[in-house]
């Protein structure tokens, strides 16, 4: 076995999901994440957690959702009751397929996703941390070499967290202290309320309440959202190509939208609730072990030099207790490149031009 595999692991299960002894753990395996998941149920051996490993396949999901007729029930208790028992939910992706469900029917999808709210809050509940594991269909997506694709991914999430923890706390603070952010480029001018909200240095550990592996950004839940945005940068949304997307807010919602290629797939998503067209959560990418888009929004929303806006669920970790923030069925990012053209304010200081933070050596003044 690649011994990086084994690191992987232990930065997933010590660094990133803080699994004791005696934890319920459910873990999540992609059909092509096998040699992860052996090297992560050897690590929960030696933890002696207790381990509950399923399938997770987009092929499975497929076949399912274009077989089902009819209403989905509304959160099947027998999954709900194994969630509430878990303590730590590890899902490592690694399809053979990553459009394995784009035929599946717009409002399937969201009639699935409405259906299963609680199911999802039950799985937020837990400790639980994404992951994937460098795969061939991964690499093609990438348009990278299979080699050249696990060094990308390795670089990526076998980081010194504590020392980019460090350095993302610098941007967490000014957030925290902050009560307007303005995002200004070529294409975008828009205004965002972040008072009395709690960023979240996602250092790649839910001890920083921070749930994806590889991470590296900070991220907060903005409100009162006016202005418009472009994402110049490409992604697949729900198996489907999105390119140059173009969103209008008036009033903290998305009141028109455009884009090059996918518009109807952006419709679907702003059409599956009243919260779908509110924002969920303002990003910026500080992982410069990323060093190239690769239509995975695992890596790419965390790439440095770049900031993501998401539609959709606010995470509750970055709201004052007590306070409900945007809620839907989605939760969905999109990535502008900020590296050029642009700069970041708070309270109308820029606290990045270019890319570049106020704190280092070459930032532009």
């Amino acid at each position: 076995m690649d011994e990086r595999v084994r690191e992987h692991a232990a930065v997933l299960v010590d660094w990133s999901a803080r699994v004791e002894e005696g934890d319920d753990v459910v873990l999540s395996v992609g059909p092509d994440a096998h040699e992860l998941a052996v090297a992560v149920a050897e690590k929960l051996g030696e933890r002696g957690a207790n381990l509950l490993a399923t399938y997770g396949s987009g092929e499975v999901t497929r076949a399912y959702l274009r077989a089902h007729e009819g209403d989905f029930d509304e959160n099947p208790a027998h999954e709900r009751a194994l969630l509430e028992e878990s303590d730590v939910y590890l899902s490592i992706g690694g399809g053979r397929n990553t459009s394995a469900t784009a035929d599946v029917p717009g409002e399937t999808r969201q009639a699935y996703r409405s259906a299963r709210t609680e199911i999802r809050e039950a799985r937020y509940d837990t400790r639980w941390v994404s992951t994937i594991h460098p795969t061939r269909s991964l690499a093609q997506q990438a348009n990278m070499a299979y080699e050249a694709y696990q060094e990308f991914a390795y670089d990526a999430i076998l980081r010194d967290w504590e020392s980019l923890a460090a350095e993302m706390a610098r941007l967490k603070e000014l957030l925290d202290e902050g009560s307007e952010v303005r995002l200004v480029s070529d294409d975008t001018d828009l205004t965002m309320s972040i008072e009395n909200r709690t960023a979240v240095n996602s250092a790649a550990s839910v001890a920083y309440d921070s749930h994806n592996l590889p991470s590296g950004e900070v991220f907060t839940a903005p409100a009162a959202t006016e202005g418009e945005v472009a994402f110049d940068v490409p992604m697949t949304l729900r198996g489907e190509a999105v390119r140059d997307v173009h969103l209008t807010f008036e009033d903290g919602a998305v009141v028109d939208y455009a884009a090059e290629q996918g518009e109807d797939v952006i419709g679907d998503i702003l059409d599956t609730d009243e919260g779908a067209r509110r924002l969920g959560e303002l990003g910026i990418g500080m992982n410069r072990g990323i060093d190239r888009y690769t239509d995975n929004i695992l890596f790419d929303e965390k790439m440095g030099e770049t900031v993501h806006l998401a539609v959709g669920r606010a995470y509750d970790a970055c709201l004052p207790e007590g306070e409900s923030g945007n809620d839907s069925a989605v939760h969905v990012d999109m990535i502008t490149d900020v590296s050029e053209g642009s700069q970041l304010e708070i309270d109308g200081e820029v606290v990045q031009r270019n890319g570049r933070f106020r704190w280092e050596d070459d930032f532009e003044q």
